[in-house]
């Protein structure tokens, strides 16, 4: 009978977080690939022991980092979706946030990052959509239906519209961002954008006084 193959598993210390804040500037600085274990235990102030006993391969310890800064991303957008506010402020809100995080040094490390190994390793590419964009449309999709309930809005198809309104707030910038670099957005560029984001959506999703 064939043994089930069993997978690594990722160990929680004293030092846990230290690792992971060192892994996060090193993936960052030299993408997966070029990042070493040596250079992340380095930047940790951790021994490659100490290292290797909380993360066994470094895919987990790639997709930990991600998942952790996503989730925080994702957790501040939702505290403003779950207040129940009136859809134009939650959206500006919610939208800002979308964009601020995907033009970030960080948020856009990583998504480059990810398409640049999602080939050899699809489940980096998987656990990050998991843990950063489809976290934020769930929550996105859990506010529209509150607010259809509450006669704010009319919505039918609540995940197309979750999309509709993500990919508004992208508008141009996310094409920028890969030709032009972060310099692309100011903050005017933002606002703007996701000013015209709520009002597109609203426009066509709002009820009508």
């Amino acid at each position: 009978m064939a043994q089930t193959e069993t997978k690594p598993a990722i160990r929680k210390g004293r030092k846990f977080d230290q690792v992971l804040e060192g892994a996060r500037k090193i993936f960052l600085r030299d993408g997966f690939e070029g990042a070493s274990v040596d250079d992340i235990a380095r930047e940790a102030g951790v021994s490659k022991a100490t290292l290797y006993s909380y993360f066994p391969d470094k895919k987990l310890l790639f997709l930990e980092v991600a998942r952790g800064e996503c989730a925080r991303q994702a957790d501040e957008a939702g505290e403003q979706l779950a207040t129940g506010a009136a859809p134009r402020e939650v959206l500006g809100f919610a939208g800002g946030r979308i964009v601020e995080f995907m033009s970030s040094d960080f948020g856009f490390g990583f998504f480059r990052i990810c398409v640049a190994e999602g080939d050899r390793f699809p489940q980096l590419k998987q656990g990050f959509y998991e843990a950063g964009p489809m976290l934020l449309h769930n929550r996105l999709v859990a506010y529209l239906k509150g607010a259809v309930e509450r006669g704010e809005l009319a919505i039918e198809d609540f995940d197309l519209a979750a999309d509709q309104f993500i990919e508004l707030c992208k508008a141009d910038i996310h094409a920028r961002l890969l030709f032009e670099g972060s310099c692309c957005c100011t903050a005017h560029h933002i606002k703007r954008t996701v000013d015209g984001a709520v009002e597109m959506f609203l426009a066509r999703y709002g009820v009508k006084g």
